[in-house]
This record gives C-alpha cells, sequence and structure tokens, in this order.
C-alpha cells in the first residue's frame, strides 16, 4: 500500500500578525484584542479592585491610548466599553472614568517607548510576592529565559502613583527603543509591553507563571540556574514579540468563541 503523499507545506494554514489597510481597521484589531486581554485577565485572577490596567496606542493618534474603564470588572469589558485617553488622562471618547493613578505610569511607559503598542500591568499574586522581596527573574526555565536580561527591577515604591516624574522614572527603568520588555516594581508588580496587544498580555501571563515556578521551587530547594549562553540563546528563540503573539492566540481564539459578547 501506498504512503499518503505530504501536503505541501504552503498549503498548512499558520496565523501570522495582521496586516492592516486603514486606521480604522487596525483601532478595531487593536480594541478587539484589548477586550479580550481584559477578559482573559479576568478569568486568571489578575484584577484586585479596581487595580490593574492595560493600555493600546492608538494608531492615528500616538498619544491617546485605549484603556478599560474605571471600576468596571475585567470580565464584563466589551469593545464599546473601551475609554480612550490622552496622553494627560483626559478622556476624549468613551463613557466612563480612567483610574489615573495607574494612567499616568502607562501614558509616561508608552511616551518612552514608541515601540510600545501596549502595556499591562495588574497586581497579580505571584508577581506581587517577587516583587515584595525586590528581585528578577531567574533563568531556571525555558519560559523564565525569555526575559533574561529583557527585564529590569525598579527598586523604589513610593505609593500609589500619581506623580508624572515618578511615572517618568518608571518609564525609564524599561530603555529606550529596544530595550527591556518588562519590569518588576518592587513592592507592587508586574508591567509588560509589547508591540502588539497580544505580545503584552502574553509576557504578562508567562511573567506572573514564571514567578510561581521560581517562588515554589525556592521554596522545595534549591533551583539550578540555565547557563548564561544557554539562557541568551534560549531568550533569541522565544523572547521576542512574534513568539508572543503566536504563543497568545490559543487564549484569543478561546475568548472569542467562548464570549463572543466582548466585540460589542
Amino acid at each position: 500500500m501506498q504512503a499518503p503523499t505530504p501536503i505541501p507545506v504552503e498549503r498548512l494554514q499558520f496565523a501570522m500578525p495582521p496586516v492592516h489597510e486603514t486606521p480604522e481597521d487596525e483601532r478595531r484589531h487593536r480594541k478587539e484584542r484589548l477586550a479580550g486581554a481584559l477578559r482573559i485577565f479576568g478569568r486568571l485572577g489578575y484584577e484586585d479592585g479596581v487595580s490593574g490596567h492595560i493600555t493600546a496606542r492608538d494608531p492615528e493618534y500616538d498619544d491617546c491610548f485605549w484603556v478599560n474603564p474605571f471600576g468596571m470588572p475585567f470580565r464584563h469589558v466589551t469593545v464599546g466599553d473601551l475609554v480612550l485617553a490622552n496622553g494627560d488622562g483626559q478622556v476624549v471618547e468613551g463613557r466612563h472614568h480612567v483610574n489615573q493613578a495607574a494612567f499616568t505610569v502607562h501614558a509616561q511607559v508608552h511616551r518612552a517607548r514608541p515601540d510600545a503598542v501596549a502595556v499591562a500591568h495588574c497586581h497579580s499574586t505571584y508577581g506581587r510576592a517577587l516583587a515584595a522581596l525586590g528581585e528578577l527573574l531567574e533563568p531556571i526555565t525555558q519560559e523564565s529565559c525569555a526575559f533574561y536580561q529583557s527585564h529590569a527591577l525598579y527598586d523604589a515604591y513610593t505609593g500609589v502613583t500619581v506623580d508624572a516624574e515618578e511615572s517618568r522614572r518608571v518609564a525609564a527603568a524599561l530603555g529606550d527603543h529596544d530595550g527591556h520588555k518588562a519590569l518588576v516594581l518592587r513592592n507592587h508588580g508586574l508591567l509588560t509591553i509589547g508591540g502588539s496587544v497580544d505580545a503584552a498580555a502574553w509576557w504578562f501571563i508567562s511573567m506572573e507563571r514564571s514567578c510561581r515556578v521560581q517562588l515554589a521551587a525556592r521554596a522545595a530547594g534549591r533551583p539550578v540556574l540555565i547557563g548564561h549562553k544557554d539562557a541568551v540563546e534560549t531568550r533569541e528563540q522565544l523572547g521576542s514579540d512574534l513568539v508572543a503573539w503566536i504563543n497568545y492566540q490559543s487564549l484569543w481564539q478561546d475568548i472569542s468563541r467562548s464570549e463572543p459578547d466582548l466585540l460589542t
């Protein structure tokens, strides 16, 4: 019996980040992904009262950012609920307030990093635990290597951040264009950025999981570090926004299919 003929690779489906014809199409796409990411964060338990935000830069107005409404549960957010605020935190489109303390930081990060389409920050449990230790992620797993020499510790705590100068210092800790993808905010939590909403959301999810693994491994014994050369090579393989985007697609497919009302 003759073996089945392999299907040509070019006929196999593999999703890649979309290219948009107009700013309107790209805006709609970013808003859909933002609403979906918020719902995923809600599912994963990252919400803590009114703390936590994901922002997405508007594709047409560089200093305006879409953000979740103040006080609305992550798992209830729809595309139509999202608020557009300018870099000074003033609402220019939408029906709700924004959390000024959180938005101040996000706006400064977006301004400092033109490559950051999206910024994610939540008070997740394991991220806060690692932040309370004032430590970085160690290269102890394949996933944590994606952050090796690609994240930084903001080694200060000044309470609820509403001051623009403090927010600029947080942004500066990320570095310039092509700098770090994430921060551990001491005694506070995690912050991640990405060239897409999908990437920023994935980096936050992966970082939170890596924090949990590191804390669990240390509680059980003495973690074995991956060597510098191997950690760098692994980061080069797994640490790009494209890889983050690809990893995130199963989560997007799940939330958009199981909760299609988010698109309204």
